[in-house]
């Protein structure tokens, strides 16, 4: 039997996955061992100590702890089932760094591996990394076993280096961290810790802990800082209760000593507020009426009447505009019509072309047998999905999988032998208002930031991919003002506003770099309107598969000029190669239209790859903002339901002091579907990048309309790990 290209992809893609996750359920994973409490770091854990537990594959968590030693916010995503990362920021007390009275600000990285689940006698055991690219105030490393004594009761036990092992690492005076010290790991001498915990009932756990943290920094200089209390013992205890699956709080003790307060919330991509949705149920496949009951439209006679297309697209039109999609144009003959759709409402591709498929067979004469669904963005086509009529009326009521199978993607031309535009499609001016909240996060000097305003977006579509973007930003209020970048001063204070401006050479650093990123706080701030995008894109498809992108104008908040994008990417290929050039200029802190002096010519050429299971790898490698040269490498798992996390790190050839405190760029992307919470279809999307700090090595430009996300949503990885959505 010949297998269509979908199914091909399909088998390709789920087997394999099928197959490793049933080896592993029956060789290695019973139940897998999900963390019951989180420690104050963040992770699961007892209080203080680590445990084996994880959460659930693609949980997105957070923790706040509060004790005397200071407070500690922490992000947790569970990157893989046994990989656990976490993100955090801490005040830490009783340290005095010059610029703050009696405490730091402390921002850290750890990592935990769960290489062995538990099974039979077999405790689950984990090993991780604990700050190893932060300054070092939590620095260690452990493995630890994890043991269910009893259904409510857990033991864990293990060995710690470093703060875990009391023995906290020398921090060089002056370190801004950022650089793994990989020659201090698993080194200085282990020492033991332990924890039990009880699970009173389905909300009351209670933990107990032998723990060997003495919470003292210790530096190059000499300088001994005590964190808060001496710990009176190494002896913790804590009560935690659980408020629905997401929400916990709990109280503890540090040594007899201190107490302290915690909140953690977890969320699970796969578990949506509302999982089934609550969109309008499409409308039902309408079979053909016998030969004999309509022999004008099986004979194809139809087809010579002029005024037949204009009817049938114009009722086709408004059938898919009820269903959020847009028939841009149609090429019908008499047994063959290909229909070209812009999405504009469900966040998979493939649930679009479903609908549009039974929306056909229920507007088009019976002597039309093959339907071609062209699915475009900005205008241009994408790939196109071939499916006979007579398979969609017999497999209506089939599983995904069997429509997939008599279905094939190919690569779609820019254009068609017949196609007819839609009447009023272009051109076409959108435009809304809407609140927006600008949050700064992890910020060492200032933690947690937050700007509200209103702003007004609109969009003019000139023709198939010109469009005319802009956006105007009106502050209400908030805690993010205008001020100059620090580090340049001995004592790491920031500039004045007045004192930047009047002083060109403050927009190099000290170490000879460009401000184009460390300067980010001067564009805030603003009490008057700001216009934070303007720009006019021309997007083209020169071959079936090759996407171009030229957009100029004010790019973004601090940068304006002209960004080209060349991208090619096979429908059926996971592999995808481009290049970007572009030439901009700096713009003024006012964010209008007037312009500083620095300019620079950057871009760069990627690699694209994606993989099974929703995981996409890109290699970005080419010139930055302040004219350094490296590469970035980003890794992104996306989820059915569209949630998107991801990781990425950038280093060039600036060196660890010339890029500063860091060492190099990295940090995490998420991006969540308004749809998720709602339950409501939506492509709208919210969207945030954690950074420890902004600096100026390794800065791209971020210019919207970027191609390649543009077109994935209806190539083959994509659209086939959502393709069960196809009936929905």
């Amino acid at each position: 039997m010949r297998r269509s290209p979908i199914l091909r992809r399909l088998l390709a893609t789920t087997l394999p996955a099928a197959m490793v996750l049933g080896s592993v359920s029956t060789t290695a994973i019973a139940e897998p061992m999900y963390g019951r409490t989180m420690s104050t770091y963040g992770l699961p854990g007892g209080i203080d100590t680590p445990t084996a537990e994880t959460l659930p594959d693609g949980t997105l968590g957070a923790t706040v702890s509060w004790s005397d030693y200071g407070r500690r916010s922490s992000v947790l995503f569970q990157a893989l089932p046994g990989l656990t990362t976490v993100l955090r920021y801490s005040r830490v007390e009783g340290i005095n760094d010059g610029r703050r009275n009696g405490y730091i600000s402390d921002r850290s990285l750890d990592l935990r591996y769960q290489f062995l689940d538990e099974q039979g006698w077999r405790p689950a055991v984990a090993v991780g990394l604990q700050d190893f690219l932060g300054t070092g105030v939590y620095s260690g490393e452990y493995i630890v076993a994890t043991k269910s004594v009893t259904p409510a009761i857990r033991v864990s036990a293990g060995l710690g280096w470093g703060v875990l092992a009391g023995k906290s690492r020398t921090i060089d005076s002056g370190d801004e961290g950022g650089t793994p010290n990989v020659d201090d790991w698993f080194r200085g001498g282990a020492r033991p810790f332990a924890s039990v915990s009880w699970q009173v009932n389905d909300r009351l756990s209670l933990v107990a802990e032998y723990s060997n943290n003495d919470y003292v920094t210790r530096y190059s200089d000499g300088q001994v800082a005590q964190q808060g209390n001496e710990p009176g013992n190494g002896l913790n205890l804590g009560a935690y209760y659980s408020f629905g699956d997401s929400y916990q709080v709990g109280l503890y003790s540090i040594g007899g000593e201190t107490f302290g307060a915690q909140f953690s919330v977890a969320l699970n991509p796969r578990q949506a507020p509302y999982p089934s949705g609550l969109e309008k149920a499409p409308a039902p496949v309408r079979p053909r009426p016998a030969p004999q009951a309509d022999p004008d439209g099986w004979s194809g006679v139809w087809s010579q009447d002029p005024t037949a297309q204009p009817a049938i697209q114009t009722a086709l039109g408004d059938a898919m505009a009820k269903e959020g999609q847009i028939l841009e144009s149609m090429a019908l003959g008499p047994n063959r019509a290909e229909v070209r759709l812009r999405n504009q409402r469900y966040i998979n591709q493939a649930e679009a072309i479903g609908r549009t498929a039974r929306l056909m067979t229920r507007a088009l004469p019976p002597s039309v047998e093959t339907f071609v669904i062209t699915s475009t963005a900005d205008g241009v086509p994408t790939s196109s999905v071939t499916v006979r009529r007579s398979d969609i009326e017999r497999l209506e009521n089939t599983e995904a999988g069997q429509i997939a199978a008599a279905s094939a993607l190919s690569d779609a031309p820019a254009g068609a032998p017949g196609l007819v535009r839609s009447e009023g499609v272009y051109p076409r001016f959108r435009w809304a208002i809407k609140p927006y909240l600008d949050l700064g996060i992890f910020s060492a000097e200032d933690g947690l930031t937050h700007e509200v305003g209103a702003e007004a977006r609109a969009s003019y579509e000139i023709m198939p991919g010109l469009i005319l973007t802009g956006a105007l930003r009106q502050r209400a209020f908030g805690d993010i003002y205008q001020r100059g970048p620090g580090k340049g001063r001995n004592d790491g204070s920031f500039y004045g506003v007045d004192e930047y401006l009047n002083n060109p050479e403050l927009e190099t650093t000290p170490e000879g770099v460009p401000r184009v990123r460390s300067d980010t706080r001067m564009y805030t701030g603003n009490k008057s309107p700001v216009i934070p995008e303007l720009t006019l894109a021309w997007y083209a498809k020169p071959t079936p598969t090759v996407y171009t992108r030229v957009t100029a104008g004010l790019l973004e908040r601090a940068y304006g000029g002209v960004s080209t994008e060349v991208l090619w990417k096979p429908a059926n290929s996971p592999l995808a190669f481009g290049a970007e050039v572009n030439r901009v200029r700096k713009r003024d802190f006012d964010q209008l239209f007037d312009f500083r002096d620095y300019e620079v010519t950057m871009g760069h050429v990627s690699a694209y790859y994606e993989f099974t299971q929703g995981f996409t790898a890109q290699l970005d490698v080419g010139k930055y903002l302040a004219g350094d040269k490296g590469a970035t490498l980003t890794l992104t798992r996306e989820f059915a339901n569209g949630w998107r996390i991801g990781a990425y790190a950038t280093k060039t050839d600036l060196s660890a002091e010339e890029f500063g405190e860091g060492s190099f760029d990295k940090g995490v992307t998420l991006s969540i579907p308004l749809g998720w919470a709602s339950g409501q279809p939506s492509r709208e999307r919210v969207q945030t990048t954690l950074r420890s700090l902004s600096r100026d090595g390794g800065a791209q430009l971020n210019v919207n309309g970027r191609l390649y996300d543009r077109v994935r949503d209806s190539h083959s990885v994509k659209l086939y790990e959502g393709w069960g959505r196809f009936w929905r």
